[in-house]
C-alpha cells in the first residue's frame, strides 16, 4: 500500500507529539511493506505567525491532495486572553473542517487496565468501559451565525441543524453500533431546544432501520451525570458538535488523561486524526508531553482510512505493553510508579518504537 501522510503539528505541544505519530507510521510501513511519503504545513497560530491566516492557502491544498492527515494541537494563550482579536487559531480548525467535509468526530474512550487508578473515578467503576463517540463536527452553535450588539453589550450563537446533517452522522453511528454492542444513545436537549427537537425526530426515524439496535435517547445533562456514574453502560453515544464537544472531554477522566485519547474527524473524502489535549502551551518545549494519544491516532488512521486492522492492532498492542511494564509519562503516573520508569516525551516515544520491534 502507497499512502501521502501530511502532517501539521500545529501548536504548543503539537510538533512534540506528531513527531512521534509520524515515526510510528514510518515503522509500521518498514514492518508490514507499506510505503509512506510525508509532506508538512502549518496551521493555526502558527499559521498566522507566517502568513497572516490560520489555515494558509497552501494547506489547505496540500491537505486536500492527501490521502490522510494527522494533526497536533492548535491554540495559544495569546488568543485566550484577547478575546477581541478578529483572527484565531481555532478558525483554522473550523474552516479545515468546512473545506474537507469534516462531519463526524469519532472518539473512541479507550481504557487499558494499567491505567484504571490513573484516573480520579474508582477502578471498579471503569473496568470495562469501552466508548466510541459519534459527535457532529460541522454545525451547532460552532458554525450558527455569531452577533453582536452595537453596544457590544448582548450577543448571540445561532445553533442550527438541517436534517440532512443529523442524518449523515446518524447513520455512521448506527452503523458502527451494529459491529459494536449493538446499543446506541442519542444525547440531546429536546426538553429546551427545537435544534435538539429536530435531531431527536431524525435519530427516532432512522432508528427503525436498525431494528436491532437499541437506541435510547438521554438529555445532555443526565448524560453528563452517567458518564461519571456508571460508564459501562454506553457503547455508542451520539451526539451534536457542542454536546459532544463537552462529553469527550469529561470522558478523558476516565481514561486518566488527555494524552491516552485520540479522535478521527471523517467525512466522504480524507480523514483528520488528533489527540484531543491541546495545545497545552504550559508545558511545550519541554520533553513532558504525552505522545500516546498521537500515536492511537495513527492507529486509528490506520483502521479506519486505510483498512489496516492488523496494523493499528500492533500499535495498540505495544502501548499495552509498555504500559503492562510499568512505563509512563508525567500525566499517567502515580506515587506508585517507579521513578525510573516514568519518562519523558522522546524516551516515551522511542520506547513504542522499541516494542514494536
Amino acid at each position: 500500500m502507497k499512502k501521502h501522510i501530511l502532517v501539521i503539528p500545529g501548536d504548543g505541544i503539537g510538533p512534540e507529539v506528531t513527531t512521534w505519530g509520524k515515526a510510528v507510521l514510518e515503522k509500521i510501513g518498514t514492518q508490514f511493506g507499506h510505503s509512506f511519503t510525508f509532506d508538512e504545513a502549518l496551521m493555526g497560530h502558527a499559521g498566522i505567525e507566517a502568513t497572516g491566516s490560520p489555515l494558509p492557502e497552501e494547506t489547505l491544498e496540500k491537505a486536500k491532495l492527501s490521502d490522510a492527515i494527522l494533526f497536533g494541537a492548535i491554540g495559544h494563550i495569546k488568543y485566550d486572553n484577547d478575546p477581541s482579536a478578529k483572527v484565531r487559531p481555532e478558525q483554522g480548525l473550523l474552516k479545515i473542517r468546512k473545506e474537507l467535509g469534516l462531519y463526524a468526530n469519532l472518539r473512541p474512550i479507550m481504557l487499558f487496565d494499567e491505567l484504571l487508578d490513573a484516573s480520579s473515578l474508582k477502578p471498579e467503576i471503569l473496568k470495562g468501559t469501552d466508548i466510541l463517540f459519534f459527535r457532529e463536527l460541522t454545525g451547532d452553535v460552532y458554525f450558527g451565525e455569531k452577533k453582536r450588539s452595537e453596544d457590544r453589550n448582548t450577543a448571540s450563537d445561532l445553533m442550527i441543524y438541517h436534517r440532512y446533517e443529523v442524518e449523515r452522522i446518524a447513520k455512521k453511528a448506527f452503523e458502527a453500533a451494529m459491529v459494536r454492542g449493538k446499543k446506541l444513545c442519542s444525547v440531546d436537549k429536546a426538553n429546551v431546544l427545537e435544534a435538539s427537537r429536530l435531531w431527536r425526530e431524525v435519530v427516532q426515524e432512522l432508528a427503525k432501520r436498525y431494528p436491532e439496535v437499541e437506541t435510547e435517547h438521554m438529555f445532555i445533562d443526565n448524560a453528563a451525570m452517567q458518564l461519571v456514574k456508571n460508564p459501562k453502560k454506553f457503547d455508542v453515544v451520539l451526539t451534536a458538535n457542542l454536546f459532544g464537544d463537552i462529553l469527550t472531554d469529561e470522558a478523558s477522566q476516565i481514561a486518566g488523561s488527555m494524552g491516552m485519547l485520540a479522535s478521527a474527524s471523517i467525512g466522504d473524502g480524507t480523514g483528520f486524526f488528533e489527540p484531543i489535549h491541546g495545545s497545552a502551551h504550559d508545558i511545550a518545549g519541554q520533553d513532558k508531553a504525552n505522545p500516546l494519544a498521537s500515536i492511537l491516532s495513527v492507529a486509528l488512521m490506520l483502521e479506519i482510512s486505510f483498512g489496516l486492522q492488523d496494523e493499528a492492532k500492533a500499535i495498540t498492542a505495544s502501548i499495552d505493553k509498555v504500559l503492562k511494564d510499568g512505563y509512563r509519562t508525567g500525566d499517567i503516573a502515580d506515587a506508585n510508579t517507579d521513578k525510573s520508569k516514568t519518562l519523558g516525551t522522546k524516551a516515551m516515544g522511542q520506547k513504542i518504537l522499541e516494542y514494536l520491534d
